[in-house]
């Protein structure tokens, strides 16, 4: 398989039960909620998406014929070499929506290289087996197929979307992470007052975007 990816670089995760830890991003191309295009985002099921995940050109980026070519490129952005299997690397997949492209072969060159494997996706398509956190974040008006992992992030609030709806499915973790843009300081509060009432919902803000961490 060819994966087609916009970026890969080394950052601190920003969001959700592993906000603070160095990963290296691996943004896969393509998703099934929207194209990428403003002129069809007016009829996109997902509205609210601020990703440019359209082609290869970001840093990093290009085309990589099989696993292993992309699991090196990968590792190769990781400061500690060798990689330990006491502080193992870890590589966050992300889109657009990874699990478009992120398979078993990918996930076991991972691993061979020493890494825990993250990925965040929309729970449009059923995630393969091997995923060592698996972040889900529904959307509106999308189908849920992912039903269980290790974390839900809700972007809050979504008009048709609420949150009880979604508490008795398996996750270990439940977030409410602000919806950014110009109402975002009234999406803090608003996800805040729904937290303090509803104990199950943790907090999860965009630290990244608050530190200008890239």
């Amino acid at each position: 398989m060819t994966y087609s990816v916009k970026e890969m670089f080394l950052t601190l995760q920003g969001e959700g039960g592993q906000a603070g830890r160095a990963a290296v991003f691996c943004r896969f191309t393509g998703c099934n909620l929207w194209t990428g295009r403003e002129e069809d985002r007016a009829k996109a099921t997902c509205q609210f998406c601020d990703t440019d995940f359209i082609g290869t050109d970001g840093s990093g980026g290009g085309k990589f014929e099989n696993a292993d070519a992309l699991a090196d490129a990968i590792a190769s952005l990781w400061p500690d070499k060798p990689v330990s299997r006491s502080v193992p690397g870890l590589v966050v997949f992300t889109g657009g929506e990874p699990l478009l492209q992120l398979d078993t072969p990918l996930i076991d060159a991972m691993h061979q290289r020493g890494f825990k494997i993250a990925v965040e996706s929309n729970g449009t398509v059923a995630a393969p087996d091997g995923i060592d956190w698996l972040c889900i974040s529904p959307k509106a008006g999308a189908p849920l197929e992912q039903q269980h992992g290790t974390e839900l992030k809700l972007v809050f609030p979504q008009s048709g979307l609420d949150p009880a709806t979604l508490e008795n499915l398996d996750f270990s973790h439940f977030w409410l992470q602000p919806m950014d843009g110009p109402e975002q300081s009234a999406n803090i509060q608003a996800a805040i007052r729904y937290c303090m009432a509803h104990p199950k919902w943790g907090l999860s803000l965009q630290t990244h975007k608050l530190t200008g961490i890239p």
